[in-house]
């Protein structure tokens, strides 16, 4: 049967479907424990928690659930994540930021420290989730032997095969297959994002060839027909993301869940003026804005720093056009569901597409 693969076993679950893991708060310990106790893996991102906050919320979603759960670090690429703005630099950045924070009545904060990567890794392997998994590049090794002799299962993302090999050479136990048409931001980190740019379709099949250790499939995947094809591929689960993103569970502005599963959710792209990195999401103004003054956007995480707090004003005044709306090229077929709804449909859609095309036996 399908929901028996590599994956659950290692895992061990029931269903080979992870929920995709969202930064900025969007990602909450109920959206995480539902989908876990639903029989899929739930996911915490904790991009720019600190030590402290990690702590927490896997305390957090252990208290709501007792099946494996995920929590998403981003690794730091040197030479991008540690660059220092200059002041002119900074005051040409947030000048075509003002008239947005003067609607909202704020003003644009400077760059701040982001927690350390080290320190937050420590955080994580003190408190013992189930499951670890990264983006942007590989941990060190000795990081993840750690995770390993504490019984954390570790996975890697990868946005290229060649990503991909590296990440199953460090000892990881599983490995995302990103393709470009996910949604949020890019995990490319051996060549630039613009020419790491392949399809789920084609991604999956050659590094699911590429590795022994068990791929998941992500982009573009948001009901039965997007599991049942990225199975025959090769992949051995699949990462779900804008389809819980939706869920009431999640902490996604409310503004930016009214968009999903409508036709105005088909039009996205990728830009990096947002944050500083590239990230797929839904056309809007502040999208559109930026990316006429590009050349004055600062690198990650310095751009992240002086739009995060005018996105998260506007998302909780239900301003969508000043949010940034991360979504996957499937955003459009997203339904509106509770959690662990989202998990027994997306079970059912996989039954029925296997059954018809007879890849499954029938139910009597």
């Amino acid at each position: 049967m399908w929901t028996k693969t590599a994956l659950t076993q290692l895992l061990e679950i029931p269903f080979p479907i992870v929920q995709g893991p969202f930064g900025g708060g969007n990602s909450t310990p109920a959206l995480a424990a539902a989908v876990s106790n639903a029989g899929a893996l739930g996911s915490l991102g904790a991009v720019g928690l600190t030590p402290e906050q990690i702590r927490a919320v896997i305390a957090d979603i252990a208290a709501r659930t007792t099946k494996p759960f995920n929590i998403n670090l981003w690794v730091p690429i040197p030479g991008e994540d540690d660059v220092v703005p200059t002041e002119e630099a900074q005051a040409q950045a947030r000048a075509p930021l003002a008239p947005m924070y003067e609607t909202l009545g704020l003003e644009a904060p400077s760059p701040y420290p982001e927690p350390a990567f080290a320190a937050q890794v420590d955080a994580l392997l003190d408190a013992r989730p189930p499951v670890w998994s990264f983006v942007m590049g590989i941990p060190d090794r000795a990081m993840l032997e750690e995770a390993k002799r504490r019984n954390i299962v570790t996975i890697g993302t990868a946005t290229t095969v060649e990503e991909g090999v590296l990440i199953a050479e460090a000892g990881a136990d599983a490995v995302v297959a990103s393709g470009s048409d996910a949604g949020g931001h890019r995990g490319s980190f051996l060549r630039r994002v613009e020419s790491s740019l392949v399809g789920t379709m084609s991604l999956v099949p050659q590094l699911a060839s590429a590795v022994s250790i068990p791929v998941l499939a992500a982009g573009g995947i948001a009901d039965g027909r997007g599991i049942a094809a990225a199975l025959a591929l090769g992949a051995a689960g699949v990462q779900v993301g804008t389809a819980f993103l939706i869920a009431p569970e999640s902490g996604a502005p409310e503004a930016h869940k009214k968009l999903l599963g409508k036709p105005e959710s088909r039009p996205t792209r990728l830009t990096r003026a947002i944050t500083g990195r590239y990230a797929r999401g839904i056309e809007n103004e502040i999208m559109n804005t930026l990316e006429r003054n590009l050349g004055d956007v600062l690198p990650y995480p310095s751009q992240h720093h002086l739009t995060s707090l005018l996105r998260k004003t506007a998302g909780a005044r239900g301003k969508a056009e000043l949010l940034g709306l991360w979504a996957g090229q499937n955003a459009a077929s997203a339904r509106a569901m509770g959690a662990a709804d989202v998990v027994a449909l997306l079970v059912r859609e996989t039954n029925a597409v296997l059954r018809e095309s007879r890849l499954a036996p029938s139910d009597d």
